[in-house]
């Protein structure tokens, strides 16, 4: 309307309406925590769809809510309630019976009397035997029709709901040939279906004929066998999970109700569903306890629902390979969980897709696995945990045991600065100090007084980084600090320092070259052995293709290593505690890499006096430098190390 005004601002009547139901950046944030934190990529990714974003919703919920129906399904009641009301209507139609026959006084009666009295045991059995049985009692006949037409009509209408009225009067002749028929057309329509021809127009033609009988109004062969194959699936589970004396009577009780023309079209039936759908499940049996009889509708109900609740809590516990939450049946889980718990369902694959759309998660034979860009993110984040520790740490915390120099000294000097790390020049400090003050004994020093050798700097660096992958860095509780730092030390050189050359090395019993995404998924070693000697070698084999480089090889363990490879084979020797044949392996790789101009910096994680010893060993003879830092300065500490070796100051 002319001349109205209308104002727009922020949304301030709750929740925007308009946004989406989870933030995909802090679902792959808290995936990245739990690395960092040294748990499993692949478990991590798992529990967010567990959880459910911000902690609700997730497929751990469901799973519990199935069980929990599961468990009040195997205590609905006696799986053998038909059997049993069976036993009662024959006891009720013989205690009549037999009272009819106490008031006559003839031979026909005393006969009758015999015939029952002669009676099997076997309800099955004895209603077989009675079958011809010419009844004096009018109540005592209708108790025994009862327990024939009672059976066929659950019969009946477990396996097609849609006979309700007609099975309970399935005793009636003209019905029992209306029923056969239906079922003998159903049998041609599945076993043209079974050999692969064109039944479009043939279950059309069925459907017009007998669709009255299928409420759920299948859409073509395929749904239609699968309903029915669920349905004979679950009759099956129930004859299963009867004892043997139970199944051979409730077997003998269904040939006897469903008359040998309905038995023989069921069993067809059966078998050709059996043929299309052998994925169901039919084997073992349900131990269904309760106080209530089942009759068998009731019984093969429940045991349909406990079916279709195990099919459900094996798509949602997503263990196979190449799980994905399209595996999840929505309407099976509205069916049976509720409307709310499809659409929990619901919103959790549309994260899952939106993970993928926007590149956060990738998938492989495996599962999802982080992408590139996710893991330049956690990277980023651990790479800003490390720098918010430097710049809120105080400095010189470092264990200084020995002490080298990573670049070649180029014989010039400066005056020192606040924040210099260099060599002092003590020559050239002294002199300073002489000029200033003159000469007298002793010399006094003043700040300005002080020069620090200066180092020739090279243009870029070649670290190798060797991490220790044995078991007891993660029963240490050491698992995630290793990769943080590395994660980190990795982004920072991608990030800034792009012409430096990182090669990350894991060694456990053997070792080998990681990529970042690599390291990030990569499990512990349960095998014993710390080869260090071959995380060494591969370390110079990665400087040796970068000659021009400065040579940096950082050291991350917390054991002495007890493997090495064998010169004959090369294959991993273990044997512990360490024999001399390793160390000297290990030593030769020191020399080899000290004699190339790289210095060894070791981070020694624990207070083992062993590694200790060989450590502080290693950094002498090396030049290097040996570390023994707090797990959560660790990276604090790999990563300043880098920087003072890239500025030619150590």
């Amino acid at each position: 309307m002319a001349g109205n005004r209308f104002r727009y601002g922020q949304w301030r009547g709750g929740p925007d309406p308009l946004a989406p139901p989870y933030d995909v950046r802090a679902a792959v944030d808290s995936v990245g925590a739990e690395v960092l934190a040294g748990g499993s990529l692949r478990e991590a990714l798992r529990d967010l769809l567990r959880r459910g974003p911000q902690g609700r919703g997730g497929l751990d919920d469901l799973a519990a809510r199935a069980r929990r129906l599961r468990r009040e399904a195997l205590r609905r009641g006696d799986l053998d309630g038909a059997v049993t009301r069976a036993r009662a209507l024959l006891d009720q139609a013989l205690a009549g019976e037999r009272d009819e026959l106490r008031g006559r006084d003839d031979e026909a009666a005393r006969f009758a009397e015999a015939v029952l009295d002669n009676l099997p045991r076997s309800t099955a059995r004895a209603v077989r035997e009675l079958a011809g049985y010419e009844w004096a009692s009018e109540e005592a006949r209708q108790a025994y029709r009862r327990i024939l037409d009672g059976l066929r009509g659950d019969v009946l209408e477990q396996r097609f709901p849609g006979l309700r009225y007609a099975a309970r009067a399935a005793g009636d002749p003209q019905v029992q040939r209306q029923l056969a028929e239906m079922m003998r057309d159903l049998n041609e329509l599945l076993a043209r279906h079974a050999r692969s021809e064109d039944t479009t127009d043939a279950f059309a033609e069925f459907m017009r004929r007998h669709g009255e009988f299928f409420p759920e109004q299948p859409r073509d062969v395929d749904e239609l066998v699968d309903v029915l194959a669920r349905r004979a699936a679950a009759g099956e589970r129930l004859m299963r999970s009867l004892s043997d004396r139970q199944r051979e009577e409730l077997a003998g009780l269904m040939r006897e109700s469903l008359g040998e023309r309905l038995a023989g079209e069921l069993a067809a039936l059966d078998a050709n569903l059996r043929a299309l759908r052998p994925d169901l499940h039919r084997g073992g049996g349900e131990r269904v306890r309760g106080d209530q009889p089942l009759g068998y509708g009731e019984a093969a109900g429940a045991l349909a629902e406990i079916a279709e609740l195990d099919e459900l809590l094996d798509a949602l516990d997503q263990e196979h390979p190449g799980a994905t939450l399209d595996d999840v049946d929505v309407e099976a889980v509205a069916r049976t969980l509720g409307r709310d718990a499809a659409d929990d369902v619901r919103r959790l694959r549309e994260l899952e897709r939106e993970l993928r759309r926007q590149g956060w998660v990738t998938r492989d034979a495996d599962g999802l696995t982080l992408s590139p860009k996710a893991l330049r993110r956690l990277a980023g984040t651990a790479l800003r945990q490390v720098f918010a520790d430097l710049t809120a740490g105080p400095r010189g915390q470092h264990d200084l045991r020995t002490a080298g120099a990573a670049g070649e000294v180029s014989g010039a000097s400066r005056q020192w600065e606040y924040g210099d790390e260099q060599p002092i020049d003590v020559v050239r400090t002294l002199h300073r100090a002489v000029r200033r003050a003159g000469p007298s004994v002793p010399v006094q020093l003043a700040a300005e007084d002080f020069e620090v050798a200066e180092t020739e700097r090279r243009a870029s660096a070649a670290v190798a980084l060797c991490v220790d992958l044995s078991y007891s860095m993660i029963s240490q509780g050491r698992w995630g600090p290793m990769k943080q730092t590395a994660l980190a030390l990795s982004h920072l050189m991608a990030t800034r320092f792009p012409q430096d050359a990182l090669q990350i090395i894991g060694f456990g019993r053997q070792a080998a070259p990681l990529t970042q995404a690599e390291l990030a998924a990569v499990e512990p070693d349960l095998q014993q052995g710390t080869n260090l000697q071959h995380a060494l070698r591969l370390a110079g084999r990665h400087l040796r293709r970068h000659p021009g480089a400065e040579p940096v090889v950082l050291v991350v363990t917390d054991g002495e290593p007890t493997a090495h490879l064998d010169p004959e084979d090369g294959e991993a020797y273990f044997h512990w505690p360490p024999l001399p044949e390793t160390v000297a392996a290990t030593i030769r790789e020191v020399d080899r890499l000290t004699r190339a101009g790289a210095m060894l910096n070791l981070f020694m994680l624990g207070e083992d006096p062993g590694l200790r010893r060989f450590v502080d060993a290693v950094a002498r003879r090396s030049r290097g430098r040996m570390f023994t830092p707090d797990l959560g300065d660790l990276g604090e500490y790999v990563v300043s190390d880098y920087l003072r070796a890239r500025r030619g100051r150590r």
